[in-house]
């Protein structure tokens, strides 16, 4: 089954014509499915609640996503700092739907110079689109990015749990989104920090039973042989052994910044990182050239493989709360 996620920055009821709502947090979650088995194709839609307000759900969204659909119903702040987010977020492909309000205008040559400013070049500018057309356009950026999804998959397991409860007859269940990698049943995994172990009793995907969940599946895991205090919020389940994430007291990263950010960073300042739904606060320690050392509040776990991507924000910076991205991250002793 094959799922693409889609962070959709637009109005409940752009989201209500393309899926079916699904369950509710700090992010909606609408579903499309056609087919059934393993050929069945998935469109999840991903919107974050609370956005502009809260950044957190945003952030956590475009750690999730491989595409985008932006609602544009004005050129205003918000706007540009959406389009900045998923920029900085490697969201590369994706559509822009405009649809302004009544009687008003928007001028598609401004909306394609303000992606292609924010990196969103290959991004298409839709307008007058329906439902049908949308989801078929999905389908076809799902084929294009297929590789590159497969490839995740055969990389070692993230899996950072959002949600922790006992069912009745089941037992310990986590719940979250599978970043890369997979999990099957009768699989023996690892809870980071605490490294206590555990062994998959089921996996349920989208309410179906499955032997198998793959990169991009928000997955039910039923646990057994493990304690519930192993698992919180952040927490990220592994495979032993396959040495899929390294802990950052402190690190020293490159940011690549924003062009429409204009302020700079400076000793003592507190940052907000988001990579693999993590949230993490850190405080600036050094600046050297293009280099950043900060010292984390909590430790964050980074991909050994060097795949993590940080999305770097200061919640206080106005009008631009977007510093960057940065893909350059060493562990500091």
């Amino acid at each position: 089954m094959g799922v693409l996620n889609v962070a959709l920055i637009g109005s409940e009821g752009l989201a209500r014509k393309l899926g079916k709502k699904g369950d509710v947090r700090d992010i909606e979650s609408y579903v499309h499915k056609e087919g059934s088995g393993e050929s069945a194709r998935v469109l999840s839609f991903l919107r974050p609640l609370k956005y502009p307000e809260s950044l957190r759900p945003l952030l956590s969204v475009l750690n999730v996503a491989k595409a985008g659909l932006l609602e544009i119903r004005s050129l205003d702040s918000t706007t540009g700092e959406a389009m900045v987010a998923l920029g900085c977020a490697k969201i590369r492909d994706g559509m822009a739907i405009v649809s302004p309000g009544n009687g008003e205008w928007i001028d598609p040559g401004q909306v394609r110079m303000m992606l292609d400013q924010a990196g969103l070049s290959e991004w298409e500018i839709v307008e007058g689109l329906d439902e049908h057309e949308i989801r078929s356009k999905l389908f076809e950026i799902r084929e294009g990015i297929s590789d590159d999804l497969d490839e995740l998959n055969s990389s070692p397991l993230i899996l950072p749990v959002d949600q922790h409860f006992n069912v009745k007859g089941v037992g310990l269940v986590a719940i979250g989104y599978v970043q890369s990698g997979s999990v099957s049943k009768h699989d023996e995994i690892e809870v980071m920090p605490t490294g206590d172990m555990g062994v998959v009793r089921s996996l349920q995907v989208m309410d179906d039973d499955v032997e198998k969940a793959f990169s991009g599946d928000r997955v039910g895991v039923a646990i057994r042989n493990l304690r519930e205090q192993s698992l919180q919020r952040g927490c990220m389940i592994c495979i032993p052994d396959e040495g899929a994430l390294v802990s950052h007291e402190a690190s020293s990263m490159v940011i690549e910044k924003t062009p429409f950010q204009l302020s700079e960073l400076s000793v003592g300042e507190v940052i907000h990182v988001a990579s693999d739904l993590q949230f993490a606060v850190g405080r600036v320690t050094e600046i050297e050239g293009d280099s950043i050392s900060v010292e984390w509040e909590s430790a964050i776990w980074i991909r050994e493989d060097g795949g993590s991507e940080l999305l770097v924000v200061q919640l206080d910076s106005a009008p631009m709360r977007i510093i960057g991205s940065s893909g350059s991250i060493v562990r500091k002793a």
